[in-house]
């Protein structure tokens, strides 16, 4: 990848077209997390490839900007090309509006494809560059079309149906709702453009995105008709019927403009930070701006999806019994590597019933890999184990009927206190989140001190977040309701699944995180409210050999006690002998009486 190329490619077309820069987003039309290939121009004008960061180029120079979790990987990819990384919510880390002021000067003119950037990002700016000695911003031009040659088409995968035993609530319903939430916002309308959302709605389900089980579509929804905007070829006779019979019409995806040209109601609610600019200022009708009512609504998982999660993280967890005990098997780890563990964990996961591939990449890093937040093998990157450290596994799967995400730190054999320490302060952070009570409607940024007090007490901190929403056989990451410092106002409320993933990263040396979903689920109502709790829906053993007993308060130590008898009742009936002998082991209490 000759990167240093393609910008001067890029650059020669800034000049004829007199940009004097150009600004590239992770994401797609549908302000997607993870897109299809075809929209991973930031990747391949950069050569890095997180899910999160934008590239801006100017005639002379060139920046990129991500976040704690890419800070090492970003770092390596952009060695020897003319990338300076920019480290986000680092103090002296320039905004990207003051880097191109810096380096553009007043008056220049800014390009940026209106069609991948929301509403909200490019209208904040078009602000924000304006303060830069009036800068402007041009969003009618991809130069991505002229240079990126061999660039993928978008896909043409078929579209399936999510059958009703696992969606719980049929698409037509789902409609009623949507409308009625719409009536209380006084729109008339909305466009959809969130890829996950608009599965949910319809109870379909796509391989468009890589471990992402969603479709490339828009779905206009007014009073009275609902349009899917989506490649015709990707709908089967079977799906077509299916959809006639919801009451869902179908249009070519490249005619999502015409269909808002051609809304006839009075106005339309379009989410300002999921619609793209381009189909924003295309709109001729009054425009209601708020919220998509479905990021809330599918967030809330009902008594199906419920059941759904509980059977896939129980297939879940017998795959990762089996592959522990596997990975326990071996007295010398030169045998395996990063790779070889990830490939033999995939293999397990893909014997199980109703398998439907990865939920993410898995990650699996040893040792100092341990400490890249996002890191992922490659065949040059790829190490092998030793009977030593920590191999920090973060891994998740796609079932029909669910969507798994678990991280467990491994010990593979000696540990320095150092590893040890860490290793029980993210325990206890982990161990603090599974035993919080709280109001509900509180939002995860009231709880997410829980999972560090613990770590700034030793002057220890991670930088992501500790919790995120996961979809019910849909993106792992969900929903606007997140467990994290910053402040996220969405409420967490009885149904909804979150995810549990406090660590701790030593550059250089290892890395710690612990992870389960859990599901929200009432606690007790009294005169001050109703209050939830969390329940681990992960079943999987929490490894004890890293753990200083001693620095568990008593309330942490029989909660541990209490998962681990849960996971060995729950899987054990499911087990070989020799793998029930490995989980008693695993799961075996730690007694007050062995401090």
């Amino acid at each position: 990848m000759n990167i240093n190329q393609r910008l001067s490619d890029l650059r020669e077309v800034m000049r004829r077209e007199h940009l004097a820069a150009f600004i590239f987003p992770s994401t797609d039309p549908h302000q997607s997390e993870y897109v299809a290939d075809h929209w991973k121009g930031r990747e391949w004008i950069s050569g890095f490839n997180g899910s999160a960061g934008t590239a801006v180029v100017t005639m002379y120079a060139a920046a990129l900007w991500t976040d704690s979790r890419y800070f090492l990987a970003a770092e390596e990819q952009l060695q020897g090309t003319d990338y300076q990384l920019m480290r986000l919510k680092i103090e002296g880390t320039p905004t990207i509006a003051e880097w191109i002021g810096r380096e553009c000067g007043a008056g220049a003119e800014v390009g940026v494809d209106g069609w991948c950037s929301s509403a909200n990002e490019v209208k904040g700016l078009i602000a924000d560059l304006r303060k830069q000695g009036g800068i402007t911003v041009r969003t009618n031009i991809d130069p991505l079309k002229l240079i990126w040659r061999d660039r993928p088409e978008i896909p043409e995968n078929p579209v399936e149906v999510h059958p009703l035993e696992y969606a719980g609530e049929t698409a037509h319903d789902k409609i009623a709702r949507i409308r009625q939430a719409l009536r209380e916002q006084h729109a008339d309308g909305m466009l959809m453009a969130a890829l996950d959302d608009i599965a949910w709605t319809l109870n379909l389900r796509g391989t468009d995105v890589h471990c992402n089980p969603v479709f490339v579509s828009y779905l206009l929804i007014s009073t009275t008709t609902v349009t899917l905007y989506i490649n015709k070829r990707k709908l089967s006779p079977v799906v077509e019927a299916y959809l006639k019979a919801e009451g869902v019409g179908v249009a070519p995806y490249e005619d999502v403009g015409k269909g808002l040209k051609d809304y006839c109601e009075y106005n339309i609610l379009l989410d300002p930070d999921e619609i793209n600019y381009a189909l924003y200022k295309s709109v001729t009708r009054e425009i209601v701006e708020g919220e998509s009512p479905v990021k809330r609504m599918k967030t809330v998982k009902n008594e199906r999806e419920i059941a759904g999660f509980r059977s896939a993280m129980l297939k879940d967890g017998i795959a990762m019994v089996k592959f522990l005990k596997w990975l326990s098997d071996y007295s010398e780890y030169s045998e395996c590597s990063e790779i070889s563990v990830s490939g033999k964990l995939e293999t397990l996961r893909a014997e199980q019933p109703l398998y439907r591939g990865l939920s993410f990449d898995t990650i699996a890093g040893y040792g100092p890999h341990g400490a890249i937040v996002h890191y992922e093998a490659t065949p040059d990157s790829d190490v092998p184990l030793r009977p030593e450290g920590f191999l920090l596994l973060d891994s998740g799967a796609q079932y029909l009927d669910g969507t798994t995400d678990i991280t467990r730190t491994i010990a593979l054999g000696p540990l320095t206190e150092e590893e040890k320490r860490v290793y029980t302060l993210v325990l206890k952070g982990h161990i603090q989140i599974e035993l919080c009570k709280f109001p509900s409607g509180a939002s995860g940024t009231q709880i997410d001190v829980l999972a560090r007090e613990a770590l700034w007490r030793e002057g220890l901190n991670y930088l992501h977040g500790t919790g995120h929403g996961v979809g019910a056989y849909l993106n792992v990451h969900e929903g606007s309701h997140q467990i994290r410092m910053e402040w996220k106002p969405a409420p967490l409320v009885a149904g909804m699944t979150v995810s549990d993933e406090p660590g701790i990263y030593i550059a250089g040396k290892f890395g710690v995180r612990i992870e389960n979903t859990l599901l929200i689920t009432p606690y007790k109502e009294t005169e001050f409210g109703r209050f939830l709790q969390f329940e681990s829906l992960t079943l999987c053993p929490i490894d004890k050999s890293p753990i200083l007993v001693e620095m568990l308060l008593p309330e942490e130590l029989d909660w541990l006690n209490a998962y681990h008898q849960r996971v060995f009742d729950t899987l054990s009936p499911h087990l070989s002998p020799d793998e029930v002998a490995w989980l008693c082991t695993a799961c075996e209490p730690i007694k007050l009486d062995s401090l």
